[in-house]
């Protein structure tokens, strides 16, 4: 095939391996940084969660664009895909750190930071970042269905479970959404004192969106384990409990958050794709555009 026909080949080619399979995304003139962080060095049960980045952008590039409830293409407001983290291979410690320094080169650069995990623990380096700006002038809305308040796990305080005790620590407060499983150690902690800084509303009971959006400060850092969703829903992930929120109940909720305040940041992690299985991969995707949607929009 000469030069000639090779620029009349018109056989459709595959997406760009971006979120959303968009094309000629510039990182200057984009609203939304999109960071894939491929680790999973501290989960105890199901691995797997290192897979899940790419297994969300996959899924993203199938999605359509155009979004039925804001009557647009949310994805004019211009998504850049970075080249996934590489986690450092000496402590779980260092990879968060890591994390920080891209999240905070993010928010400088004035840009909406979208991380895709990956296991919870480095959500920790995007509350740092945002900790830096912000101080303590901002939730972090934790959906899923563990406190994640343990203080230390498996001999590391940078554990997935103690990813909230470690953000409670830095004084800023947290709205626990989904919660349908604390061991005795976090109970004791959220009676005693983490009682000031964090808020819990359990699957199981009834609360009004009101209810949640009164506990939380101007700004909100959304972060989603998938495990708050039904397992029915989403049984990809490495530490599923039965119950747990619908689809129509999470995006009520992170709605209501955008609506009446503003979302700075937002993470999507601990998906644990299964071969053979892309529904959980695709909902995980569709529920980061929502949340960008919801933010931007």
């Amino acid at each position: 095939m000469n030069g000639k026909d090779s620029e009349d080949f018109s056989y459709p080619r595959v997406e760009p391996w971006n979120f959303g399979g968009l094309d000629n995304q510039d990182y200057k003139t984009a609203q939304v940084v999109v960071f894939p962080v491929p680790y999973d060095s501290t989960t105890y049960y199901m691995g797997g969660a290192k897979q899940g980045p790419f297994a969300l952008i996959n899924a993203s590039r199938h999605m359509e664009l155009y979004d039925l409830e804001k009557g647009k293409d949310v994805s004019t407001v211009g998504i850049f895909t970075l080249e996934p983290l590489e986690p450092s291979k000496n402590s779980p410690e260092e990879t968060i750190d890591r994390v920080e320094s891209v999240i905070a080169k993010i928010i400088q650069d004035a840009k909406f930071p979208l991380m895709l995990g990956g296991e919870h623990s480095v959500t920790l380096g995007c509350v740092r970042a945002f900790h830096k700006k912000y101080g303590t002038d901002f939730t972090v809305v934790h959906f899923d269905a563990h406190t994640d308040l343990r203080d230390e796990f498996q001999g590391t305080r940078f554990h997935h479970g103690s990813v909230m005790r470690r953000t409670t620590e830095l004084g800023i407060p947290v709205t626990h959404m989904g919660i349908r499983s604390v061991s005795e150690e976090e109970m004791e902690y959220l009676k005693g004192k983490g009682k000031e800084e964090n808020f819990v509303f359990y699957a199981e009971r009834k609360h009004t969106l009101e209810e949640m959006i009164n506990t939380l400060r101007e700004n909100v850092y959304i972060t989603v384990d998938v495990d708050v969703l039904d397992s029915s829903a989403m049984p990809a992930t490495g530490t599923p409990e039965p119950g747990g929120l619908t689809w129509y109940q999470i995006i009520d909720a992170v709605r209501a958050i955008g609506a009446k305040k503003k979302i700075i940041g937002a993470d999507v992690v601990e998906l644990a794709p299964i071969p053979g299985m892309v529904a959980p991969d695709f909902l995980a995707a569709k529920l980061a555009y929502k949340i960008i949607g919801f933010a931007l929009t």
